[in-house]
């Protein structure tokens, strides 16, 4: 009797195995996906900094263009404004900032303004890009 309550107490060593073997395998498993997901996080980050320049050129010539007071050029085709803006918003470049290239064409439609912005950053060529028409805002009679 006293044999058959021993038996049934604890784990044995080829359990102990097994068990090793699979967490391992588990472990293994999520360590091959981690170079992947911090490059998908980098690209991401880029991404959105990239967005929010894009967002911000787009706004201040939105309002240059509104104001019927501001003298506002068309820019030659196929010669767009370009101009470098980092990553941390300084003027000037920091330790671990990126550059990003702006990118800024303004058509004449004849009293509407067609505004293109294009944002690219050294590892992405493409970059992103977005169009905006605006007309000028005149002065309401009082």
């Amino acid at each position: 009797m006293f044999n058959l309550l021993c038996t049934k107490k604890g784990i044995t060593i080829i359990e102990v195995l097994v068990s090793v073997v699979l967490i391992t395998v588990g472990i293994l498993g999520l360590l091959t996906l981690l170079p992947s997901g911090l490059r998908l996080s980098g690209t991401s980050d880029l991404l959105g900094r990239a967005a929010g320049i894009l967002q911000a050129e787009l706004d201040m010539n939105e309002i240059l263009i509104m104001n019927e007071n501001n003298t506002v050029t068309a820019t030659v085709a196929g010669n767009p404004l370009t101009k470098k803006v980092y990553g941390s918003g300084k003027g000037s470049k920091q330790p671990g900032d990126i550059e990003y290239t702006v990118q800024t064409q303004r058509s004449d439609l004849g009293g509407r303004w067609l505004v293109q912005v294009q944002v690219t950053w050294s590892t992405n060529t493409n970059g992103i890009g977005e169009s905006l028409i605006v007309t000028r805002q005149k002065y309401f009679a009082q």
